[in-house]
């Protein structure tokens, strides 16, 4: 499967967070090479403890049976926190591809231990992206993933 289109369409969320006023971290969800459920981080939008890019994109495909997400393709632009990765097991999500992890490093070796596929694109719009944003919001970013700024 080829990565770039979903990855922009990942980043297009992010970018539509940051234009929102929230942080710049989007995911979509890819079954049969189709996006199924699309969504960017709205912690500050929605006034959330839990929307993540990851989160609000599971939160968009809707209703499923877990079965559903057996073959799903997760693409996050940042490499997934406790809690996304935690949803990502819960779901038996098989595949992640993740933009970049220079800026966190999340819970990769929990999902590869876990038998989950994950593929690291170090994808420089997405670090230009997270850089931007921490730079100009470092509060946001700290209460984000939960650090002191």
């Amino acid at each position: 499967m080829e990565h770039e289109p979903f990855m922009q369409a990942a980043i297009a969320e992010a970018r539509q967070g940051l234009a929102e006023g929230g942080i710049p971290i989007g995911s979509v969800l890819v079954k049969q090479g189709a996006i199924v459920g699309r969504g960017h981080n709205r912690r500050v939008q929605r006034g959330s403890t839990v929307l993540h890019g990851e989160m609000d994109a599971l939160e968009h495909t809707g209703r499923q049976p877990a079965a559903f997400y057996r073959d799903v393709v997760l693409y996050t632009t940042l490499s997934p926190c406790a809690m996304c990765s935690g949803a990502i097991l819960l779901y038996k999500i098989p595949h992640v591809v993740i933009g970049e992890h220079r800026t966190f490093l999340g819970e990769e070796e929990l999902l590869r231990s876990r038998g989950v596929c994950v593929d690291v694109l170090d994808h420089p719009e997405c670090h230009q992206l997270m850089q931007h944003f921490i730079q100009s919001q470092p509060h946001l970013w700290g209460e984000d993933i939960g650090e002191p700024t």
